[in-house]
């Protein structure tokens, strides 16, 4: 029979316990609700949403041994690159409904299928259909955030992620980039490129707290956690 525990260190991650195997999982905000066919598990009454590495990169770094977990409930978070929603809906369950993310997202057909599969069926995401290069543009997102969660491919992914941080992220507020190596040089070294993404942060006053690899997850991927220091 499963269990469930809560994780040691992460607000609102759990992990079903299965035939001696551990799968990280988050409570389910919607319940009744899938965002991506992922598979729910129902235990003392509360209904778990298994979290997917091979879809999600930020549940792929859990696995991979990320240290620094910003998202807790009543955060406010900034999504670039929400796609239909995967990452985002695990985002909107554990920061609750004291939290807000503000999920953005260029293409207008992908928007579309995000507002139908997620969006709808959780008052705590406000999607925000725009180019990410043009947060001046965006509308309905107020105040500052705690968070920003970049997830963009893009050659430019971190100059996007450092302008978004100028204009939303509270001092001292964690942004969480997303690197596809591949994205930005397909002839480079993906760890020369995650070390030059690395670099672009701390030149703009970023202090980078983690960098890890997202393989066999993500291929040539990683994710670089970093503090905002101004």
């Amino acid at each position: 029979m499963a269990q469930v525990r809560a994780d040691n260190n992460f607000s609102g991650v759990y992990w079903i316990i299965e035939d001696g195997q551990e799968k990280v999982a988050t409570a389910n905000l919607a319940p009744g609700k899938k965002v991506y066919g992922e598979r729910i598990v129902f235990l003392n009454g509360i209904e778990y949403r298994l979290w997917d590495p091979f879809r999600s990169k930020l549940a792929a770094a859990i696995l991979n041994g990320l240290k620094f977990f910003p998202f807790k409930e009543g955060a406010r978070v900034l999504y670039l690159g929400a796609s239909t929603g995967t990452t985002v809906s695990h985002v909107s369950d554990i920061v609750g409904v004291k939290g807000i993310v503000f999920a953005v997202e260029f293409s207008p057909r992908v928007a579309n299928e995000f507002i139908d599969r997620c969006v709808k069926f959780r008052k705590n995401i406000v999607a925000v259909v725009e180019d990410a290069r043009r947060p001046e543009n965006y509308v309905g997102v107020f105040g500052k955030v705690d968070v920003v969660y970049c997830d963009i491919a893009q050659p430019d992914q971190t100059e996007i992620a450092i302008k978004n941080c100028r204009m939303f992220l509270r001092k001292d507020g964690i942004l969480m980039l997303v690197v596809k190596s591949r994205s930005i040089d397909v002839v480079k070294e993906p760890t020369k490129v995650f070390e030059e993404e690395e670099e672009k942060l701390r030149a703009n006053n970023f202090e980078v707290l983690q960098k890890i690899e997202l393989a066999p997850f993500d291929k040539d991927h990683a994710l670089i956690v970093s503090k905002k220091l101004f």
